[in-house]
């Protein structure tokens, strides 16, 4: 009788112990730091229709899919490509001081998440994007608007997008260089996700590579250099009758074919959303539904 205890109380041990591991990997949220986001000045986000409108604060002209001023200009095309629709904005910087990161919640932590149009509404966002949703993961670097917060490689192959202080993309592998070493050659944004889409103007995933257990046809979030100071941000719809959503190497395809430099995948499925003066353009789709996920980070342009 007493081993039969002791066998049960094992037994409830283990299954206590592997839930809690679930719900420190997926649920729990654990602040690490907070973090001042820098804000813009507010902007008119609801526009009528295809109406052109000056905003005093800033001097710029914005349509449902475009905006303009002095520093920037970022317009947005809709394409249908493999039964998919893919949203794309075209950015033109005159400064890298417009691209940037922020947390969900203004906290760099585990398991701490908001919508990215939530995150994009506290940082007065311009255009984002979710980001490569780093707070789901113990490992793989984390620099933000020039910040090191993470510097515990995911593995040797891992590769990270650099964004440098001059604007240009750079894909790199963890096990070739060091967070610390990537800071001090100025980079100022860093990110594990991947894999690289296009590297020097050519595809470099294979037709059947994919994201861990990922879906051949999968919503996707992408960002890419045409050359420093000009992006694409690009999300894909997919798992829905009207969208199917795109494997890696169709959105490398794509991106080949806007002639991108470097383009890199973000984190996708139900996290790819796309936002534009405060209104979520695309479908993001959530266990079956269409609505936001919750996610530890976005990449936005600021006014």
């Amino acid at each position: 009788m007493k081993k039969k205890l002791m066998k049960m109380l094992d037994v409830f041990v283990i299954f206590a112990f592997s839930i809690y591991v679930l719900l420190d990997t997926f649920v729990i949220p654990r602040s690490y730091a907070t973090v001042a986001e820098e804000t813009t000045a507010e902007t008119e986000t609801s526009l009528p229709s295809e109406t052109l409108t000056t905003l005093e604060s800033t001097d710029a002209v914005v349509t449902d899919t475009s905006y303009s001023d002095e520093n920037m200009t970022i317009t947005i095309q809709t394409y249908r490509y493999n039964d998919t629709t893919v949203y794309v904005a075209d950015v033109q910087l005159s400064s890298l001081d417009a691209l940037k990161t922020a947390f969900a919640n203004s906290t760099y932590g585990k398991n701490v998440t908001a919508k990215t149009s939530v995150t994009a509404e506290a940082v007065n966002a311009i255009l984002a994007i979710n980001g490569d949703y780093y707070g789901a993961r113990n490992s793989g670097y984390v620099i933000r608007n020039g910040v090191l917060y993470r510097d515990t490689a995911a593995s040797d192959d891992q590769e990270d997008l650099v964004i440098y202080e001059d604007g240009s993309f750079a894909v790199v592998t963890e096990g070739s260089v060091t967070a610390e070493e990537l800071l001090n050659n100025g980079a100022l944004q860093v990110f594990s996700f991947g894999p690289g889409l296009i590297i020097d103007g050519k595809i470099a995933v294979t037709e059947d590579e994919e994201v861990g257990q990922a879906m051949a046809s999968n919503p996707r979030t992408a960002i890419a250099e045409i050359e420093p100071l000009h992006y694409l941000f690009v999300v894909a719809d997919g798992r829905t009758d009207e969208s199917e959503g795109l494997s890696l190497y169709e959105l490398a395809e794509f991106l080949e074919t806007l002639g991108v430099e470097t383009a890199y995948n973000l984190d996708g499925g139900g996290s790819s959303t796309m936002v534009f003066n405060g209104t979520v353009i695309n479908n993001p789709t959530t266990t079956g539904s269409i609505s936001e996920r919750k996610v530890s980070d976005i990449v936005y342009i600021a006014g």
